[in-house]
């Protein structure tokens, strides 16, 4: 087990936690009325838009846990197939954003494909194990 690795990771994890959590609890939780995903508009923008930055504001800590998922890889089993590894946290990390972006727009933008399709594409290209 390599220790600059794993605190590296443990770091990771804690960040997009307190980025979520502070995210939630300093801005979108003014701008909900007790749903999951972000209802009412700031002005100038709308509640769509709200809607799509409360989306990729997570995206942002999904995607990091998806580093920390590997750099834990890397430090459990410095031998490990690294290809494996990091097919399976992008494909991981891009279903997560797809879903954040599916929820969080109702589907009406229209990244969650592009997200998913990426996932996809990068579960075929490692042989979908």
């Amino acid at each position: 087990m390599q220790t600059a690795l794993t605190v590296a990771a443990g770091l990771s994890i804690l960040t997009g936690l307190v980025h979520s959590v502070l995210g939630e609890w300093l801005i979108f939780r003014h701008l909900r009325q007790g749903t999951l995903v972000p209802q009412l508009g700031a002005p100038p923008l709308r509640a769509r838009n709200v809607r799509i930055l409360w989306a990729t504001w997570h995206l942002a800590s999904v995607f990091g846990w998806a580093f920390a998922a590997v750099l834990l890889g890397l430090a459990s089993s410095p031998a490990a197939p690294v290809r494996q590894l990091v097919f399976q946290a992008i494909a991981a990390a891009n279903l997560g954003g797809a879903i954040l972006v599916l929820v969080g727009t109702r589907g009406r933008h229209p990244g969650w494909i592009a997200l998913g399709a990426v996932a996809v594409l990068v579960w075929v290209a490692s042989g979908g194990a």
